[in-house]
């Protein structure tokens, strides 16, 4: 039997106030003793404030400090927002991790392609398995998605059941994997539903999400009455479009070639798991010149404008085999994600300049979303029926709308969270009762940072104002020895009244010294204060901005 001791709890660790890095822990017992559920370990991509931050984390200190009490890791699905740190942090967690075929063929391959990447046994699931890991019973739901086999989770205890929806929508024609199963969730929904911990993505957009059926219907005819070769670039997970790209080309008569890695392995799993059944086997990129244009469509990846992409290479004229004239067709089967709005333009741009049609989902129905509109929403709500409703997976705009949303609907208690909240479901009313750390790691170069590593913030004010590096050498008696060596980057050679910049530096080093006691020009750490102080004073005098300025008093 419950007692008040024994709560049930939910903590996000990513994806409350953002989109991506979506990672939770669900909790049940006393607070000295719980046991722990991770769902998900997911990754988000750096914004140009974090230079030279190659990917970003969700801090999982906490996670390290449960230890034992740690009984699983649960994947919903294989996009890397949901997977794509796990490789970098199971290390830290040692759990058993559950997946879907898919999503377990995915995290294998990459593996592979990563040397050094751990071997991580991973448990394969289905639609329909349910899984005991004390105190937890854990169901996995089909739903839609916009990648094969997504699922939402239903997670039992002693106190409840919270339904965990993971990304999803509503889709008659998924193209590739499950519909969501509607009969379940309403079986869930006459079961009891604690709490519904639901996708909040594409909640400020109104009706229905389109179908993956609707965009297939739409390609076939742009690739028909294409007169030159057809390039179609999309999220590298989706063995739908994928699929619907291929069959647009068979029946046209063209042959598909295939352009990135990513895509490569994620279309060897999707064989593998049946989705591709019945489509030809793609060329590889040697095949390009060698076929006629108007026989040929090439799948690229790049839709999100990345630099080394074979898009964004294509665009430049720069791609060693892929090389686009005028009168050939480019199709952005996708959606720029906010954040790369500009570097897709800036693809876009290059293509037009080359006298390349470009398609977009702006002028016809190329692309659809893998998440629910309001009307989906609604209707998730009415099959669960739940006590609490916790917005998720979304920014703070979609949550608090959300939550408005979830109100309108019947739900009694709604509970705002955002990363780091500890949330009990139950017993008693839904409501925050404490914090657990949460935050950022970077992935920068070979190593994982925290967000607090002052490296980062450097680097911004380095991108900001640069950097001046004074090296002085004094005696013993606190004389100059030689003239000092100044370097300075990311400066003007030249500020206010056409001064040279390498004077302004030096003059103020000449001038700091000078003015100094001959007792204290031998307190090396009191001289390099002094001229840091001076040097960067001097330069904001003469451009208006302050270097990071470093100084070095060696003894002569």
């Amino acid at each position: 039997m419950t007692t008040d001791a024994n709560d049930f709890v939910f903590a996000p660790l990513g994806g409350l106030g953002e989109i991506g890095m979506n990672a939770a822990l669900y909790g049940y017992g006393p607070p000295r003793a719980r046991k722990w559920l991770m769902v998900d370990c997911g990754l988000t991509f750096p914004g140009s404030e974090l230079p030279g931050v190659d990917l970003v984390l969700p801090d999982v200190s906490f996670v390290e400090k449960i230890g034992r009490d740690l009984v699983g890791l649960l994947i919903t699905h294989a996009h890397e927002d949901h997977i794509g740190a796990l490789a970098a942090l199971w290390p830290r967690l040692r759990c058993r991790v559950f997946a879907t075929p898919f999503a377990a063929g995915l995290i294998e391959t990459r593996r592979l392609s990563e040397p050094g990447a751990p071997k991580i046994e991973i448990t394969r699931v289905g639609p329909g398995s349910v899984i005991d890991l004390a105190p937890f019973s854990v169901e996995y739901v089909a739903v839609a998605h916009s990648i094969p086999e997504a699922c939402a989770l239903a997670i039992r205890t002693p106190a409840g059941l919270a339904v965990h929806t993971g990304d999803w929508k509503v889709d008659p024609e998924p193209g590739a994997g499950h519909r969501i199963d509607e009969a379940r969730l309403r079986a869930l929904g006459d079961e009891g539903v604690t709490a519904l911990i639901c996708d909040s993505t594409n909640i400020l957009r109104d009706g229905d999400s389109f179908s993956e059926g609707d965009v297939a219907k739409t390609l076939r005819p742009l690739v028909a009455e294409a007169k030159g070769r057809v390039l179609v670039t999309t999220f590298a997970s989706n063995i739908a479009r994928i699929r619907a790209i291929a069959e647009a080309a068979q029946a046209c008569g063209r042959s598909v070639i295939v352009a990135g890695r990513a895509l490569d392995r994620a279309i060897e799993v999707a064989r593998e798991c049946g989705y591709l059944d019945g489509v030809p086997p793609f060329f590889s990129l040697d095949y390009f010149s060698a076929l006629p244009r108007e026989k040929v469509v090439v799948i690229a990846t790049g839709s999100q404008g990345e630099a080394r992409a074979a898009m964004a290479r294509a665009a430049e004229g720069d791609h060693p085999a892929i090389k686009l004239v005028s009168g050939d067709r480019v199709i952005f089967s996708s959606r720029a994600i906010p954040g790369n709005i500009r570097e897709v333009q800036g693809v876009i741009n290059k293509l037009c300049d080359l006298g390349v049609e470009v398609i977009t989902d702006h002028d016809h129905l190329v692309h659809c979303s893998g998440h629910p509109r309001r009307g989906e929403v609604a209707r998730m709500y009415e099959w669960v029926r739940p006590q609490a409703a916790i917005p998720a997976h979304g920014e703070a705009h979609h949550l608090t709308y959300h939550a408005a949303f979830a109100r309108a609907h019947g739900v009694q208690q709604v509970v705002s969270a955002r990363n780091g909240d500890v949330v009990r479901l139950a017993p008693g009313a839904p409501a925050i009762i404490g914090k657990a750390p949460a935050g950022r790691l970077f992935k920068d170069g070979d190593v994982l940072i925290s967000e607090n590593d002052g490296s980062v913030r450097e680097r911004v004010k380095l991108a900001f104002a640069g950097v001046v590096s004074v090296a002085v050498a004094v005696s013993r008696q606190g004389d100059m020895v030689g003239d000092p060596d100044v370097v300075f980057a990311g400066l003007p050679k030249r500020g206010k009244d056409n001064v040279d910049m390498g004077e302004v530096v030096d003059d103020a080093v000449f001038r700091t010294f000078d003015g100094l006691s001959r007792p204290r020009r031998r307190d090396f750490d009191s001289v390099a204060t002094a001229i840091e102080k001076a040097v960067r004073a001097a330069v904001f005098a003469s451009w208006g901005k302050k270097p990071i300025v470093h100084v070095l008093i060696v003894g002569a």
